[in-house]
């Protein structure tokens, strides 16, 4: 009893040890549908196109509201009547999966990303981030192989965070003393500026939701090479490899074809082997059969 109860612990830790491995390792997407269920995947699969769509209406209602500022009163309503109707729409799809979800805690947990998208309307830049639904399901329709679903997400991602940060920015700079983002160009100036880390200071925000917008833009920036910079090297790896493969296959034929050539040069000497052969006499000649005496 006391060897049982002194390995108990052990067990029970080893077991905690593989669960926090295995989530580590791939375990945390199989939690993922466990708490998402059968219901989330299907419902998600008819509603992506239109999300999508939702997230391109309201990006162009967003640039509208920004780009047109000079609009009257009746059409910044409509502008604005549009971008909460679709912000109602994301939050009652959001409200639609939490529902189907097996556990619902969990799953508001694991999508944390998506209530702070849903939860944040109050704070103008930070409403674009529901275009990044948009980014999402591009990313499920893109192509089998990670490599070229990396680089084609990372170009498009690219485009829209520029986009996107410099219609925050210029909402968020245009009016305010001593701002000199004004113009639509100068905010895609500094959004190029600063999601490539350069920093050349002739733009800069001076508002607290222009710095948010900034910030947010440095480290997606980052990210974003990030992982431009491990594909790309993760294609180089690929290429070594194959040469390597095609050098190791090219020797082990090498190989092969050396060793049916000496398998051949064995036979042959076998062969030569157990061939009978007669001997000579020391004269030279050869022996007679010998008279009887």
């Amino acid at each position: 009893m006391d060897a049982e109860t002194e390995v108990t612990p052990f067990r029970r830790f080893r077991r905690r040890a593989g669960r926090a491995v295995s989530m580590l390792g791939g375990g945390a997407e199989r939690a993922d549908r466990r708490a998402e269920g059968p219901r989330v995947a299907a419902w998600q699969g008819r509603a992506e196109w239109p999300l999508a769509a939702l997230a391109l209406v309201y990006l162009a209602a967003y640039s509208v509201q920004v780009l047109g500022h000079g609009l009257d009163h009746s059409w910044r309503t409509s502008v604005n009547d549009v971008l909460w109707s679709v912000w109602a729409l994301f939050a009652l799809e959001f409200l639609v999966r939490v529902f189907l979800a097996r556990r619902h805690t969990r799953y508001v947990w694991r999508h944390s990303a998506d209530v702070v998208m849903i939860a944040l309307p109050m704070l103008r830049p930070l409403r674009i981030m529901r275009v990044l639904m948009l980014m999402r399901m591009l990313n499920r329709r893109m192509a089998n192989s990670l490599r070229g679903r990396v680089v084609v997400y990372g170009a498009f991602t690219a485009v829209l965070l520029i986009f996107c940060a410099s219609l925050a920015v210029l909402q968020s700079e245009r009016g305010h003393p001593g701002a000199n983002i004004e113009t639509f160009w100068d905010a895609i100036w500094w959004s190029v500026v600063t999601i490539c880390t350069v920093g050349y200071g002739d733009r800069f925000p001076v508002t607290v939701e222009g710095r948010c917008v900034g910030i947010g833009l440095m480290v997606a920036g980052v990210g974003l090479f990030g992982v431009v910079t491990a594909s790309f090297a993760a294609w180089l790896v690929d290429q070594l490899r194959d040469e390597e493969t095609a050098n190791e296959q090219a020797t082990r034929a090498d190989l092969l074809a050396l060793r049916e050539q000496l398998n051949r040069i064995e036979e042959r000497i076998a062969a030569l082997d157990t061939k009978p052969t007669e001997s000579p006499s020391p004269s030279g000649r050869k022996r007679g059969p010998r008279k009887p005496g």
